[in-house]
């Protein structure tokens, strides 16, 4: 990603926005440390559309399990996963 500062992008607006159209993203920053990021409008469009409502990783879970939920019934996860664990008792965790 390229990577500019807050005067080199003032400077260079005009080269900044086509760059940022034609190869990616580009970093500002003020004092050495990232404050903004420049990018293309369908590239913020598309990740504006990835933050809408039902577009979470918990909403991604639940589409997955609705889609296979007919193959999920037909797996064995108990005996899947028996033999896995030793037998020792857990560790005890203070919390």
């Amino acid at each position: 990603m390229k990577r500019v500062s807050v005067a080199e992008a003032k400077n260079r607006l005009p080269a900044l926005i086509h760059a940022a159209e034609e190869t990616g993203p580009v970093e500002i920053l003020r004092h050495d440390k990232p404050v903004a990021v420049l990018v293309a409008h369908d590239e913020y469009e598309r990740l504006r559309r990835s933050r809408g409502p039902g577009n979470g990783t918990w909403d991604a879970i639940m589409r997955w399990r609705e889609k296979h939920k007919d193959e999920m019934e037909e797996l064995d996860l108990a005996g899947a996963l028996e033999g896995t664990r030793g037998e020792r008792p857990a560790r005890a965790v203070k919390w």
